[in-house]
């Protein structure tokens, strides 16, 4: 049963890591167009700002801090406990489209879709433009591979992984394990 799980969370890590892989490429095609344009100091500047705008807030804030370490402890939950379709449907089940609360799934799923709505946008804004948005896009997409990729490592080579899954019945001992510290007498 220990393969089941290596394959599950393998697939898991790897299949985020291929869907965040294959965005980079895609975008990398409009980011290099962006240099065939006579780009002025306010497109440099505008680009130096967005690049580091997207690397804090899409990298660091978004990958970094919440996505990479919710994505590895969930494929670290595939591995500990290796269910067939949580190892069919890793990589959709480690970016936390089912079997998580409620509220963080719908908060996954409207933020998937304004990512695809400002995609679709985006297909409307000329180059240099696209570009210089595009390679923001680009950044923030290569810290999240790295960051999970490097919280992978962690979470499968050391014990003091303290990352969460976020999966319902944890929850539920969570708040039995409150309840039960709460009504214990002190001594």
């Amino acid at each position: 049963m220990r393969i089941v799980g290596v394959c599950g969370a393998l697939w898991g890590v790897m299949g985020v890591v291929a869907l965040l892989g294959f965005a980079v490429l895609r975008l990398m095609g409009r980011v290099i167009d962006m240099f065939e344009y006579d780009l002025h100091w306010y497109h440099w500047l505008t680009l130096l700002l967005v690049l580091f705008f997207m690397a804090y807030t899409e990298g660091y804030r978004g990958f970094q801090k919440a996505f990479a370490p919710r994505v590895v402890a969930r494929a670290k939950y595939v591995y500990d406990y290796p269910r067939l379709l949580y190892v069919l449907a890793a990589p959709v089940f480690c970016m936390g489209y089912f079997h998580i609360h409620r509220r963080r799934q719908i908060g996954i799923l409207v933020l998937t879709s304004v990512i695809g709505l400002i995609i679709g946008l985006m297909r409307f804004v000329d180059q240099p433009w696209q570009g210089i948005v595009d390679a923001g896009v680009v950044v923030g997409l290569t810290w999240g591979i790295v960051s999970v990729s490097v919280y992978s490592v962690l979470a499968f080579t050391s014990e003091a992984f303290g990352y969460a899954p976020e999966v319902p019945e944890q929850i539920q001992l969570s708040l039995r394990h409150d309840t039960c510290s709460r009504s214990s007498p002190a001594i």
